[in-house]
């Protein structure tokens, strides 16, 4: 092997490899199995990659020109719930298994395309699942920390890119099974609008809801999966045309009104890392508004809590009927929860929540429109432990801002935030209306793209409330804390109109006054600067901790005969009562 692989890879880095004939296909198969096997005990895989099952794919390759097949060489994982032609499909229930004759559609034009499927991944039983345990094949290990959970129900899928075992892969997503995983393991993960990508060939979890998804490390390598299996399908009748939208700017970025729900053993650093979310979505540049999120919740309970769940029921329970013990005790529960004897639901309450949820669908349409809402991921995660003891209700809160998604028709993307604790990723959901991804798309990359920023200390009338906060906004500045100098500075009000602060650093005689300190994009920054009005400029102002920032200060001239106002601690103790 002329390169070594890391341990992360990407599709765009692996085809540059292979234009550089740094590597072969071949050889990053056989580096493959080779990972899978010596990761066998984070049970990621129900069919594992082997050179035998890669090779027929690896040697169709020399028929096809690398520029005529967008993903030539280009390994990924199958979520063992979609088809791959003779390769046992379980949906991790060995008395389910099936071998298919056919690849599912999007298995069918991602081989087309030139990639190779290399294995099958675990996944929590029948789909049924957020949390990567309910598995007989064996929990699925957090990639990061194995004594976390994966998050389910793709878990192997999330785990194989995170491991390296594949460039990326296949899951689906009917509460967040896409997206939940993503986040837990620090990766992309692209949810299409319903019936967007086809589901033929995948084994149905809630069929008029099932989404089939992609985990990657990039943006730009999901969306070029998204690019060739985008597309009806004639043959799927939950397929239809949603063709995917330019790249645009939202309108606006909504975030829910707090106090938010956070859970788990890491559930105050989720918070902080959600507070730090915001912050950061506030600096973007597009604008942010808090919102009442209620009907996303309402939306949400509809999928366990109301009659969707006989949806399951549906389809499995024939099978769950006549094989008693075969279903993993949860995941029978579970499906069990919608069938007749349940006694939860009658055919009334199904028509019942229909309705509702068309008012709801109504609803998010109209608050969203050009806009894109962002929530958590996941508002915490659980040791495998912790899940083994409360099964249910574990499950059930990895859900809270993911089930709402598919049952309002949204599209989504899960994007890495940075840790919210040592090798424990933190990540947000990016939601817009169906048939907008390009919306998603672009705040992705402003997410991701986020331009080089500078600390700016405030003294005066730039201040939050006061008359040209609206300045610092315009170019893009985010409050960041409230602050104090260091005991070195004078302030005088200058006789301007309307009066205005003038800082001065002096060798004696000084105090430590209050301000604030704001973060402005440093591509901003500059015009910034130059639009501020002699005798004021920005320059260097020395804060409490001894750390000094860029900042408004006064040219020493101007405070002779001004009015000195040090005593009262700062501007807004000085403008009070004026």
């Amino acid at each position: 092997m002329a390169v070594a692989i890391p341990k992360q890879f990407t599709i765009s880095w692996l085809k540059r490899m292979y234009a550089q004939r740094e590597l072969t296909p071949e050889a990053v198969a056989e580096e493959i199995a080779r990972r899978a096997e010596a990761d066998a005990g984070m049970n990621v895989w129900i069919e594992p990659p082997s050179m035998e099952r890669m090779r027929p794919y690896v040697e169709r390759l020399r028929a096809i020109d690398p520029q005529d097949a967008p993903l030539w060489g280009v390994p990924f994982a199958v979520k063992d719930n979609i088809d791959v032609a003779g390769v046992p499909t379980t949906a991790a229930c060995a008395e389910y298994a099936y071998v298919p004759e056919a690849d599912a559609a999007v298995v069918r034009r991602l081989v087309a395309a030139g990639a190779i499927p290399v294995g099958k991944a675990n996944l929590d039983q029948f789909a049924t699942g957020l949390v990567g345990v309910r598995s007989p094949y064996g929990e699925t290990h957090n990639a990061l920390r194995p004594e976390l959970i994966s998050g389910g129900s793709s878990s192997g899928s999330a785990a194989a890119v995170a491991l390296g075992h594949a460039a990326f892969s296949l899951g689906t997503d009917t509460a967040g099974s896409g997206r939940v995983p993503a986040a837990l393991n620090g990766l992309y993960g692209w949810k299409p609008s319903v019936g967007a990508w086809p589901t033929k060939g995948v084994v149905p979890a809630c069929a008029s809801l099932d989404c089939v998804t992609a985990f990657a490390h990039d943006l730009e390598d999901a969306l070029l999966v998204d690019a060739v299996v985008r597309g009806e399908d004639a043959g799927d009748p939950w397929s239809r045309s949603v063709p995917r939208t330019p790249a645009e700017r939202p309108a606006k970025l909504y975030v829910p009104e707090g106090p938010l729900a956070f859970y788990g053993p890491f559930a105050a650093a989720y918070e902080a890392a959600w507070e730090s979310a915001v912050a950061k979505l506030e600096s973007l540049g597009v604008p942010v508004e808090r919102i009442d999120a209620g009907l996303f919740a309402e939306a949400a309970a509809v999928l366990y809590e109301g009659p969707w769940v006989a949806e399951r029921w549906a389809g499995l329970g024939a099978f769950v009927e006549a094989h008693p013990g075969a279903a993993f005790p949860v995941t029978e529960r579970v499906l069990r929860s919608g069938s007749a004897e349940g006694g939860r639901h009658d055919a009334a309450s199904v028509f019942r929540a229909m309705h509702r949820l068309q008012e709801l669908k109504l609803e998010a349409k109209r608050l969203l429109g050009g806009g894109v809402l962002a929530m958590p991921t996941c508002g915490g995660t659980w040791t495998r432990e912790q899940v083994r003891r409360d099964p249910v209700a574990t499950n059930s809160q990895m859900g809270l801002y993911t089930n709402h998604c598919n049952l309002l028709d949204l599209c989504a993307v899960a994007v890495p935030s940075g840790e919210a604790a040592p090798d424990v990723p933190f990540g947000i959901t990016f939601f817009a209306c169906a048939g907008r991804e390009g919306l998603l798309e672009e705040a992705a990359r402003l997410w991701a793209e986020r331009k080089p920023t500078t600390l700016v200390a405030v003294c005066g009338l730039h201040m939050r409330g006061l008359p040209l906060e609206k300045q610092m906004r315009e170019h893009r500045a985010r409050f960041v804390r409230e602050d104090r100098t260091a005991a070195a500075y004078r302030m005088y009000k200058l006789p301007t109109q309307p009066a205005k602060p003038g800082l001065v650093k002096t060798a004696a005689g000084g105090a430590s006054l209050r301000l604030e300190v704001w973060e402005m994009p440093l591509e901003t920054f500059g015009v910034f600067a130059a639009s501020i009005p002699a005798p004021l400029g920005i320059g260097k102002v020395e804060l409490q901790d001894g750390t000094e920032v860029p900042g408004f200060v006064c040219e020493a001239i101007a405070a002779q005969g001004a009015e000195d106002v040090t005593e009262r601690g700062g501007w807004r103790e000085a403008i009070a009562g004026a």
